[in-house]
C-alpha cells in the first residue's frame, strides 16, 4: 500500500511529507475461510486498509512507532496469531547516493513487552 504521509525525525519531514509503502502479513489461527469459502470467515481487507490508512495519517517521528501502532490496531480488530508490518520511507534523504527506501519491520512478538 502506498501513502503520502508526514513521518520523520525532522520538523520539515513532518511538515512537507513524502511517500511511504506499507506491507502487511496477517496470520489467522485456523483460517476458517480456507475451509468454508465463506466471505464472513475471511479477513475484511478493505477494513484492514482503512485501519492502516488511518494510522498512516497520524504523524510520527519514527517508522517503528508507525509499524507498532498498525500492529496494535489490527490485532484489536482481527483475531490474529501473528502480524508482520513493514513501513518503508521511499527515497529518504540520507545525505549520500540516492536510496530507494528505508524500512522497518515489526511483528507481534516485538511488542510483547507491552
Amino acid at each position: 500500500m502506498k501513502f503520502y504521509a508526514h513521518h520523520g525525525c525532522f520538523d520539515e519531514e513532518r511538515l512537507i511529507g513524502t511517500f511511504f509503502m506499507v506491507d502487511v502479513e496477517m496470520s489467522i489461527p485456523g483460517c476458517p475461510a480456507a475451509l468454508t469459502d465463506n466471505l464472513e470467515d475471511a479477513v475484511d481487507y478493505s477494513h484492514a486498509y482503512q485501519i492502516i490508512s488511518e494510522e498512516m495519517s497520524k504523524p510520527s517521528r519514527l517508522l517503528e512507532h508507525v509499524a507498532g501502532r498498525i500492529i496494535r490496531t489490527l490485532s484489536r480488530s482481527f483475531i490474529l496469531s501473528d502480524c508482520r508490518v513493514t513501513v518503508s520511507k521511499l527515497s529518504p534523504a540520507l545525505g549520500g547516493e540516492e536510496v530507494g527506501r528505508a524500512s522497518v519491520t515489526l511483528t507481534m512478538k516485538d511488542l510483547q513487552h507491552e
